[in-house]
């Protein structure tokens, strides 16, 4: 699908529905909330509706599909509320107040912060609303070490109990496939919501182009790093027109859960060209597909892919200016993997399936949250 056919094929950008990381306003539960007596865990993740695996869901929302397979959600008759701050709905920290309140448990899980590089002017009131909710919480997880990191530094060290918890991913069903070995195909996931993720990615596959003519790159999400999507979309076509690779740029666009496990088993390789990333789940889902991952040495994805499931690029972490990796040190990286992705493969599927399976992930949060209810 051709850059013109994907955006005359999906709806227009709303300034009011930006990404996960800039405030995407989700519905909170705006009926009476009441505690629940019983014993049993009765789960609110502050929303009154969690999207299904049918619907189009990012950020801290994926996490709370999965969530919901074992504590659905009970936004009015509740013990134990639950929120994410990546995705938190209007009003977070009154919902929060007001769970407490009547007696509810509040567990929080941190993502990563606002700082001045990416989120602007406003970072400051951004990190003021999010410290008043953690510091509210009885329970702290952290998705990294660098999220940890980031809200010490920006939030202040919480007084609660608090943990590391990876963002997990279900690897029964992100599962590897076999592409085809006579094909390059690279895949840019997620929301394409900074320019530069998006151009860095083009001018990486001009550059292994250059030694694979028939190298291809999926790209899924929404463009929407202006409010002004003809812009948005001028600027996109315009880079892939004078790169001349428009044959070889495929837009999926928005896509849900269970749509995923195929987009991931269609591509060779994961290239995450975001800069401090703190958790990224598309590296997961990645990592379980068999997808080595080229990515920025930034944030908390070096955690994540490890030293045997992919390349990262170097970098200095920077809370002023976003430094992303070059194209031609990702380029490079995509051509070592390709020399030994064999090897990279195997490293990519073990380390998700040991380390950030979501059966651990479920088990940890029952434990926690009848560990709160016992007390």
């Amino acid at each position: 699908m051709q850059l013109n056919d994907f955006f005359s094929k999906h709806l227009p950008f709303k300034t009011a529905v930006k990404s996960a990381y800039l405030g995407f306003k989700t519905r909170p539960q705006r009926k009476r909330m009441h505690f629940a007596k019983e014993k049993s865990v009765r789960v609110s993740y502050g929303q009154s509706h969690v999207p299904t695996f049918n619907e189009v869901a990012f950020g801290g929302m994926v996490k709370f599909q999965w969530m919901q397979t074992l504590y659905p959600n009970n936004p009015e008759l509740f013990n134990i509320l639950y929120m994410v701050s990546s995705q938190p709905p209007e009003g977070a920290e009154h919902i929060a107040n007001t769970a407490k309140k009547i007696g509810a448990h509040f567990a929080w899980n941190q993502n990563g912060v606002a700082y001045p590089g990416w989120y602007g002017w406003r970072w400051k009131e951004r990190n003021q609303r999010m410290a008043k909710t953690l510091h509210m919480a009885d329970h702290v997880f952290y998705q990294s070490e660098f999220c940890q990191m980031a809200a010490d530094e920006f939030l202040g060290p919480c007084k609660s109990e608090s943990e590391i918890l990876y963002n997990p991913v279900n690897t029964e069903i992100f599962t590897p496939a076999t592409p085809s070995p006579n094909e390059l195909i690279l895949l840019l996931a997620g929301n394409q919501y900074q320019h530069y993720r998006l151009k860095n990615a083009l001018e990486t596959l001009a550059l292994v182009k250059k030694q694979y003519p028939e190298a291809k790159i999926l790209i899924t999400g929404k463009l929407n790093w202006l409010p002004d999507q003809q812009e948005t979309r001028r600027m996109a076509q315009e880079w892939i027109d004078q790169l001349g690779i428009a044959n070889s740029v495929t837009f999926y666009g928005p896509y849900n859960q269970s749509e995923a496990p195929k987009i991931f088993q269609s591509a060779h390789i994961l290239l995450h060209t975001r800069y401090n990333d703190p958790c990224p789940t598309v590296v997961l889902e990645a990592l379980a597909s068999g997808l080595p991952v080229v990515y920025s040495n930034s944030g908390g994805t070096p955690e994540l892919v490890g030293p045997d499931a992919g390349i990262g690029i170097d970098t200095q972490l920077n809370w002023e200016k976003e430094q992303p990796p070059s194209p031609d040190a990702l380029a490079d990286a995509v051509l070592k993997i390709v020399a030994n992705r064999n090897a990279y493969v195997q490293a990519a599927r073990a380390r998700a399936v040991t380390k950030f399976d979501i059966k651990p992930w479920l088990q940890r949060h029952q434990d926690v949250f009848e560990s709160l209810l016992a007390h």
